[in-house]
């Protein structure tokens, strides 16, 4: 598969690139780009970056705690909430950090682009699901993550996903994706018929550009 992010729905925004700055996160980026821009296929551009993530989920002193915070008046219910850290202003990588306090599970959803996702804090369990053959999220598989824990997600594999938070302190995961995955169009899947419905999660703290072309 290669490395080829052109597909990919790239919104233009005007905001700040880097939500939260400093040289840590500067320093992150610029060798996640880095590793992108050296090319050949999506699985070696992550074998790349992943030792600079690997690092960023070792280090509990860069991420402050307002973007671990719940989030009440976010869009995705349950006080779940996605803080923007990072956002290309092409729209063509995000770095984020998504909180689910405990107990709430987030809507099965895709993501629609390759990068790697880690938990920062606490304990989730992942239901990770397939679409049939009429486009329905059906459950293929069950994950228990601990912190530390980061995987490497190419769609279509494993792209549709729930996460759960199992401990008592609000989970934080961190997602570094190939595009703007609050401001994206995606998909949701009803838990009980796995029929698809359009998506967008938004931001807690950045806002996403106007809505020109809503993607089924």
């Amino acid at each position: 598969r290669m490395c080829d992010t052109q597909h990919l729905l790239h919104g233009h925004h005007h905001g700040p690139e880097f939500i939260l700055d400093t040289p840590v996160l500067r320093a992150f980026i610029d060798d996640v780009k880095a590793a992108i821009a050296a090319g050949g296929t999506v699985e070696e551009a992550i074998e790349r970056f992943r030792p600079a993530f690997a690092d960023l989920m070792a280090d509990q002193t860069w991420l402050p705690d307002e973007y671990m915070a719940d989030a009440p008046e976010s869009g995705m219910g349950g006080g779940i909430g996605q803080w923007a850290l990072y956002r290309a202003q092409d729209g063509s990588l995000c770095f984020f950090s998504l909180v689910v306090p405990p107990g709430a599970s987030t809507p099965i959803h895709d993501h629609r682009a390759w990068g790697l996702i880690g938990l920062y804090r606490g304990t989730q369990d992942e239901d990770v699901f397939a679409l049939d053959d009429a486009d329905r999220a059906r459950l293929k598989s069950h994950n228990e993550l601990e912190t530390g824990d980061f995987f490497a997600l190419i769609p279509p594999d494993d792209d549709i996903h729930r996460i759960t938070t199992t401990s008592d302190v609000t989970s934080v995961s961190l997602h570094l994706l190939t595009n703007d995955t609050g401001c994206i169009w995606r998909h949701r899947y009803d838990a009980e018929t796995g029929e698809a419905a359009p998506f967008r999660s938004g931001y807690v703290n950045a806002e996403c550009p106007p809505d020109h072309a809503h993607a089924h």
